[in-house]
């Protein structure tokens, strides 16, 4: 075999020998560690790029460890829509490990670059695990790591944010146990594809347990998005959080997202009898509520960091509200938005905390205060970054917005879901507005003049992350296209059944 047949198994097999040897290098050779993480990064990205062109095709890529065929063994799937993630975590691993460096907020623990690679390890595995049990294995590393990053930097307030982020996630991590057990018990296989087919032989006396244990699963997902109302451990933890890694944080609630969409039609699509789309009637009000509360959060937030925490909630909520569509047009929009918010979202924590740096004791906190240098500079970058957010054009939040609407106005509920979008959109921009003119336009009086920021290199960071929205707007014909095919290919479960199952059907 060639590399090239090896390619689904790099993502993972990268970080995983990354992160060893940078904490052995760290504590005397801090320069290594730090090369280690940045060629490992951009090692992944490589591959992730090579893995999109080999799939953008249609094709299904299917890697078998230890030769064991599906699904008696561990199977890793590549297809359009885990390209998509992976080029999606490499990318903003390079732009928020830069922002940790150039800060040097990476030198306020020595596992921060070792954590970092184990962080990056479980999403890419979350994105390639063919199999649901191994979904949960890379929940639990990446969980892992977000412990140990949550409280990089210490201090009380991160201590008690991270304590309450663990208790979540242990509880969540309880819950999709349980129906793990469940599905195993009702179909004796936890590899998807497999599963897909299993659930059609299902005895209808144990379809009550079937529609329970979707449900489990999907609340655990939900949890994992966090949509309301399982959305309160959000807003703390990632505003007490090191910037740099709140950033990072900013694609884990896509991982609820991208979970729900690989697992619903997979497993319980319209072959599933009665528990068919099980989570789906409860869904797109989920959905409607958690675009409400976020952007609501936006708007009363007190400093920076909380808004981007709510931002974010209020993102997901959007996005999944197209996803709640189960179209191929409602699924395309949603992938064209999962991309755009998690980049927004990052560039929102990265610009909070350069306008926290240059305030001094002032912070990032939604009010007046002295006047920096480079005010002007860290406003333009504040200004992109919202109007990114809030779906104002000329960047992709717009043209996500604009397609979430259109492929949603063909749905029964098209009323509700264009009110609370345009809404929302409405409560962002006032809200956004009022914090920026409050901490970059207006000086408080008899404030003591901040510290120089030391560096101007901290600009880098999330003006890279709004140039990648830039990109994403300029290029929105190319992206939209590979998009649609993703949610198409999503949306036919035999062709992913026959690519993974090498022993053929049941």
């Amino acid at each position: 075999m060639s590399l090239a047949d090896h390619l689904p198994i790099l993502p993972v097999a990268i970080p995983a020998l990354a992160a060893p040897f940078a904490l052995l290098v760290m504590r005397r050779r801090r320069a290594l560690a730090v090369g280690i993480g940045f060629a490992a990064c951009l090692a992944e990205l490589a591959v992730a790029v090579l893995l999109m062109e080999r799939v953008s095709g249609g094709t299904i890529l299917a890697y078998a460890l230890g030769d064991w065929p599906a699904p008696f063994g561990i199977v890793l799937v590549a297809d359009r829509l885990a390209a998509l993630m992976l080029v999606l975590t490499a990318v903003l691993a390079l732009i928020v490990l830069t922002h940790a460096v150039v800060t040097r907020a990476d030198r306020k623990g020595w596992h921060f670059h070792a954590l970092f690679q184990f962080q990056l390890m479980g999403l890419n595995g979350a994105f390639l695990t063919g199999d649901l049990f191994n979904l949960f294995v890379f929940f639990e590393v990446l969980l892992i790591a977000s412990y140990g990053l949550m409280l990089h930097g210490q201090g009380p307030a991160r201590l008690k944010a991270g304590v309450q982020y663990v208790v979540v996630n242990l509880v969540g991590s309880a819950l999709f146990l349980i129906a793990l057990g469940m599905l195993y018990a009702l179909t004796g296989t936890l590899n998807m594809a497999d599963m897909g087919l299993a659930v059609r032989d299902v005895a209808p006396e144990d379809q009550g347990l079937l529609r329970i244990a979707a449900l489990l699963l999907a609340s655990v997902f939900a949890l994992k998005a966090a949509v309301v109302p399982l959305h309160l451990w959000l807003p703390r933890t990632y505003a007490a959080a090191t910037p740099a890694v709140a950033a990072l944080f900013a694609i884990m609630t896509k991982v609820g997202v991208y979970s729900l969409i690989r697992v619903v039609p997979q497993v319980f699509g319209e072959g599933a009898g009665a528990a068919a789309w099980g989570p789906a009637p409860w869904l797109l009000p989920a959905a409607l509520v958690s675009a409400c509360v976020g952007f609501a959060g936006v708007f009363t937030a007190r400093s920076l960091a909380e808004q981007a925490a709510y931002a974010i909630i209020g993102s997901t909520g959007t996005l999944l509200i197209a996803v709640a569509g189960w179209s191929g047009a409602s699924l395309g929009a949603g992938l064209y938005y999962l991309v755009h918010s998690t980049l927004a979202g990052a560039a929102l924590f990265l610009v909070a905390d350069v306008a926290a740096r240059r305030r001094g004791s002032f912070g990032d906190t939604a009010s007046p205060g002295p006047a920096f240098g480079g005010r002007g500079t860290v406003a333009l970058l504040f200004m992109a970054a919202a109007i990114a957010t809030t779906g104002l054009p000329p960047l992709s939040g717009f043209i996500g917005k604009l397609l979430i609407l259109q492929s949603v106005a063909a749905l029964p509920n098209w009323g509700w879901a264009w009110g609370v979008i345009l809404g929302t959109t409405f409560i962002g921009v006032i809200g956004f507005a009022r914090a920026g003119s409050a901490v970059f336009w207006k000086t408080g009086e008899d404030c003591p003049a901040p510290p120089a920021p030391g560096t101007r290199l901290d600009l880098v960071a999330p003006a890279l992350a709004l140039a990648c929205l830039a990109m994403l707007s300029v290029g929105a014909g190319i992206a939209t296209s590979y998009a649609d095919a993703a949610a198409a290919q999503v949306l036919e479960p035999a062709a992913s059944a026959a690519a993974v199952l090498t022993e053929g059907p049941r």
